[in-house]
């Protein structure tokens, strides 16, 4: 008897000493993406992470990986869809391949400007994300990547006509696909991670990102020009896998979505504010010349782009975009 009573209270100091513990556990999400973590959407991570964390009291902790930890944009997609990733940020560029109708936002000079943008992708781009929620994947916003731009390893690109047969490393999307060879360039499908190594040994004579790329990743020791072509906006999904969503209870979701809201608003200025400051930087290395174009002639020449995408990504769509332009 008296050493039931003992297991018995061995059992209850047990249980006593755990139950503390067990209510004290945390929360983990792993978030992954592949910029390095001082690119404005870079900082937009580690700023979500730290707002979920004042937010939840430290309930739920969030664990940035950059610079492709968790893998390339597809691994991260198919990690959420999987439940082995809990939240990225990717490309829309990549994220088309899964919700064909969210490429929209990679047509080129689909905006006049970065607020036409925000109105489009806070409207009819949250409504296109909810496709991708039985694909096991829920949008939470756009961060921002950027403004993007050409680059190149042969001649100064002032006109689509100098693009002619140049090598130019696109994501793995085929509007971006199409616009090259519509400007009459050759495009080499690739990896973000291969790039670097791919310009430097010539593999490919150019690409074409936002100025915060072409500067963290130090393209300009490896490329000569850098055109302002400005031919498409690059948004940043912030993606939450469903497996790990409904893990959530209805209180640490609203956490998530909060925090996602406020540094989204906060990453867009960041990014904003930055994008200048980069170009600055990557004139100051004296490494690569950038050039300031006409973009009429390269509207031009993407416009039957839009038409043949029209009916991949809804002309409906298009014109809820075309819609919310200012009005002048």
């Amino acid at each position: 008897m008296k050493r039931l009573t003992s297991i018995l209270g061995m059992c209850l100091l047990a249980m006593t000493a755990s139950g503390p513990a067990m209510a004290a556990a945390k929360v983990v999400i792993k978030l992954g993406h592949i910029a390095e973590p001082v690119h404005p959407y870079g900082k937009g991570a580690d700023q979500f992470a730290k707002l979920v964390a004042e937010k939840s009291g430290g309930e739920i902790e969030v664990k940035v990986f950059p610079n492709s930890q968790l893998g390339n944009q597809k691994d991260l997609i198919e990690g959420l869809v999987f439940g082995s990733v809990d939240m990225a940020l990717v490309g829309t560029a990549v994220l088309g391949q899964f919700q064909p109708q969210i490429s929209l936002f990679d047509l080129p000079f689909l905006f006049e400007d970065r607020p036409h943008a925000y109105r489009s992708l806070d409207t009819v781009g949250m409504e296109i994300g909810k496709g991708l929620e039985p694909r096991g994947i829920k949008l939470l916003g756009y961060m921002e990547n950027g403004i993007r731009h050409m680059t190149d390893n042969l001649r100064p690109i002032k006109t689509p006509a100098d693009m002619k047969g140049l090598k130019i490393r696109v994501m793995t999307n085929k509007i971006y696909v199409e616009m090259m060879k519509a400007l009459g360039a050759s495009p080499t499908p690739m990896a973000f991670s291969e790039l670097y190594s791919a310009m430097q040994q010539g593999t490919v004579d150019g690409q074409e990102n936002p100025s915060a790329h072409i500067y963290t990743k130090r393209f300009f020791e490896v490329q000569k020009y850098a055109s302002l072509t400005a031919h498409a906006y690059a948004p940043e999904p912030v993606l939450i896998s469903m497996i790990t969503w409904k893990k959530l209870s209805p209180k640490q979701q609203k956490v998530v979505q909060d925090a996602a809201k406020e540094s989204i608003a906060w990453q867009r200025k960041v990014s904003e504010d930055e994008d200048n400051d980069y170009w600055n930087k990557i004139k100051a290395t004296g490494k690569m010349e950038v050039l300031t174009v006409d973009r009429k002639p390269f509207m031009d020449a993407t416009k039957p782009v839009i038409a043949m995408f029209a009916k991949t990504v809804g002309q409906d769509n298009i014109d809820k975009v075309n819609a919310l332009r200012a009005k002048k």
